[in-house]
C-alpha cells in the first residue's frame, strides 16, 4: 500500500532534480518516469555524450531527496 502512495507522490514531481539512494548506490539526476513498479532517473553528465537512463525498482529505493537549484 505504501508503494502506491509513494509512486503517486513521485509522479507529481516528474521533471525534478533528485538524489536517489539504494543499498549500493547514490544516484543524482532528473526524475523522468514513474510507474507502479519502476522509476526512471536520467543521469545528466556534465560532458558530451549520451545521458544514462537508470531504471530503479520502487522496492530498492531507500530515500529520495529533491534538489533545489542554487
Amino acid at each position: 500500500m505504501f508503494e502506491d502512495t509513494f509512486a503517486a507522490e513521485l509522479a507529481t514531481r516528474v521533471g525534478s532534480s533528485v538524489e536517489v539512494a539504494t543499498d549500493n548506490n547514490l544516484i543524482e539526476g532528473i526524475l523522468s518516469t514513474v510507474t507502479a513498479e519502476l522509476v526512471l532517473v536520467i543521469d545528466v553528465s556534465a560532458g558530451y555524450g549520451q545521458n544514462t537512463k537508470l531504471y530503479l525498482s520502487l522496492d530498492s529505493i531507500n530515500f529520495i531527496r529533491f534538489l533545489v537549484a542554487a
